[in-house]
């Protein structure tokens, strides 16, 4: 599943958002959490079910309206092995809906370490001859700036149908502080995304897009719209939107001429809907679905 599958979800599903599961415990209503502790206690393992199934429930209620999802690493791991097994079930639960699944794990190393992590995420480990896969997503977001020997071992894994995400302008308030950085003249995030346009040249699919995608922020409208010209074979993912500041018109830079090459996170907007509704907890899915049909509108009328 590389980015022809996640460009004919979009399609089908007429819809280039993707919902950030980065569930924080206060996020899951109250029962659910009450319910997996009354399960498993204030634990580790407590808190890893609750987070199960406040996104299964969120994955039930999205799935055939919204073609992504985009899980975040930190918010299973601070849980340990039981946050782990959550993100595991997650992905593969997703994955069984027909959801293309993005981790945002933002890997980054060199060498034989790039690889390993490579492997683990997007390739196969191998076990004294026999290949396993150790996680399941269709891709994942990687860390640029250890060069191109950190970039080479994840793009060698896109052979195997699987997207990367490379981080060209975030949408963080101080992503500025180096990506804006001149170097001989040009800020550092052009120089990123020269060197993520040539790699993504090495193979264009059918679609017109590279499994060598970028992410580009929400937040930075006018650098987005330099960065789509520059970038015309890479697949956008585009943070920023909704709690972050980002709007419909702010993401439009990211997508072709078309209204494609693009899709946009929402992770808050849509996990928290039902809190901004000031709904009944036990609507929380229903609050979500209404908030990404609404998201959906807002982006279709300006592609």
């Amino acid at each position: 599943m590389g980015i022809e599958t996640l460009c004919a979800n979009i399609k089908k599903k007429n819809n280039p958002t993707v919902a950030g599961l980065d569930p924080e415990l206060s996020y899951v209503p109250g029962y659910i959490r009450e319910a997996a502790y009354h399960l498993c206690g204030k634990t580790l393992e407590g808190a890893a079910e609750a987070l199960w199934q406040f996104n299964r429930s969120l994955i039930d209620a999205l799935y055939d309206i919204v073609p992504a999802v985009k899980p975040q690493s930190a918010y299973y791991e601070m849980y340990g092995l039981p946050g782990l097994i959550t993100m595991d079930k997650t992905i593969r639960y997703a994955k069984e809906k027909g959801m293309y699944v993005i981790l945002d794990v933002k890997r980054g190393d060199i060498g034989k370490t790039a690889a390993a992590y490579a492997a683990a995420y997007i390739g196969e480990t191998d076990i004294d001859g026999e290949k396993v896969r150790a996680f399941l997503p269709d891709g994942i977001t990687v860390n640029p700036y250890l060069g191109t020997d950190g970039l080479v071992p994840f793009v060698s894994e896109t052979a195997n149908d699987k997207s990367i995400f490379v981080l060209v302008k975030t949408s963080n308030p101080s992503s500025g502080e180096l990506q804006d950085l001149e170097a001989e003249g040009t800020p550092v995030y052009m120089h990123t995304a020269a060197l993520v346009a040539k790699l993504a040249e090495e193979k264009v699919m059918p679609c017109g897009y590279s499994n060598v995608g970028c992410v580009v922020g929400a937040t930075y409208p006018k650098e987005a719209e330099t960065l789509r010209q520059m970038l015309p074979h890479s697949f956008f993912l585009v943070p920023g939107y909704g709690a972050q500041g980002g709007g419909a018109a702010d993401v439009r830079p990211c997508f072709d001429q078309n209204g494609g090459g693009a899709i946009v996170n929402s992770s808050r907007g849509i996990m928290c809907a039902y809190k901004r509704e000031n709904c009944a907890e036990e609507d929380f899915a229903g609050a979500a679905r209404r908030e990404a049909l609404r998201m959906q509108k807002a982006l279709s009328e300006v592609l």
